[in-house]
């Protein structure tokens, strides 16, 4: 009876532990390239730190959720307790004359290290699915039109840059960009261009060296 008792037990607790992992690891596999076995690396490198590991990175999560906050002009995250606006908005040097609009912050990280750049930018939010009708729930279109409208008012907006990926589905949301800001185009007089070559097919922004970014940003048209 003992002996059943405690197989009972154990079996109990392996299968307790055995869907903590699953589930952590179903967590991790929602991160962008991360698939089921990778995930599961992750759960296993973390039950094989000490305890001060796993407490700190507890510590810098929740802070991180704390310090960083999106910014009400360009939608990128930035650390603050205070303002609404990051560095790069706030900034009187900024020129106010070009918009940059990439996908997500990882690309404005790449472009920004480049130096090439000097002008504002607004993210994105993601790509535009090439069958699906809920666009809007996908992209910040309607902050886009907002942001561009405003400036180009002000007669200080010149060009617009939409500077995404060389891929079938960020082509796609180039020319939705492009069809969805013509209105405004004609009305203000801007310039809307997109990155020129410099980027190989299939290129993601993020992974892009700086001379690479460098040569797509001079030859945009």
């Amino acid at each position: 009876m003992l002996g059943d008792d405690f197989l009972r037990s154990s079996a109990q607790k392996s299968i307790i532990m055995n869907d903590s992992i699953e589930q952590l690891a179903k967590l991790f596999s929602r991160f962008p390239g991360i698939g089921e076995r990778q995930s599961k690396r992750f759960v296993y490198f973390l039950l094989r730190q000490p305890e001060s590991y796993i407490r700190e990175l507890l510590a810098s999560m929740t802070e991180l959720r704390k310090r960083i906050r999106i910014c009400e002009s360009c939608f990128r995250h930035f650390e603050s307790t205070k303002d609404s606006l990051c560095d790069i908005c706030r900034n009187p040097k900024t020129d106010s004359s070009l918009l940059m609009v990439v996908e997500k912050d990882a690309d404005f990280e790449s472009i920004r290290r480049s130096g090439t750049y000097k002008g504002k930018y607004f993210i994105l939010g993601g790509l535009v699915p090439i069958v699906e009708k809920s666009t809007p729930n996908n992209v910040r279109i309607e902050e886009l039109k907002d942001t561009i409208e405003s400036r180009a008012k002000d007669t200080i907006l010149k060009e617009v840059i939409i500077a995404l990926a060389l891929t079938p589905h960020a082509d796609h949301t180039d020319t939705y960009l492009k069809s969805e800001l013509d209105k405004l185009k004609e009305t203000y007089g801007f310039k809307i261009s997109s990155l020129g070559r410099g980027l190989s097919t299939g290129t993601e922004l993020e992974y892009s060296d700086n001379d690479t970014i460098k040569n797509a940003f001079k030859n945009r048209q």
